[in-house]
């Protein structure tokens, strides 16, 4: 996960995202960068609009919930599916503050 923070805050700081780059940032943070890794999600992100996946993925919690609460599910199974919609809903805002904390 550290690398794709050091991919985020390189970013949001409007560096280019080099290996370079990514193993001074990670460095920075006390982490030993793996190359390969750092190789592999460069090579992933290569053809990534960072600024968009990160406006669809703010917006997705918000539009799952409404189809998942359009199932025809029975009462035992809605129980099941709201607590375990809480909990993922839960990790969610916890990754989501986690990132956020990383703009300002």
């Amino acid at each position: 996960m550290e690398y794709v923070y050091a991919a985020l805050l390189l970013h949001k700081a409007g560096q280019k995202l080099t290996a370079k780059a990514m193993e001074d940032t990670l460095t920075a943070a006390g982490v030993t960068p793996d190359k390969g890794r750092v190789k592999a999600l460069l090579a992933a992100l290569k053809d990534v609009d960072i600024d968009e996946a990160l406006k669809s993925a703010a917006a997705m919690p918000m539009a799952a919930a409404p189809a998942a609460a359009a199932g025809g599910a029975g009462p035992a199974e809605e129980k099941k599916e709201a607590k375990k919609e809480e909990k993922e809903e839960e990790k969610e805002e916890e990754f989501t503050a986690g990132l956020g904390s990383l703009f300002g």
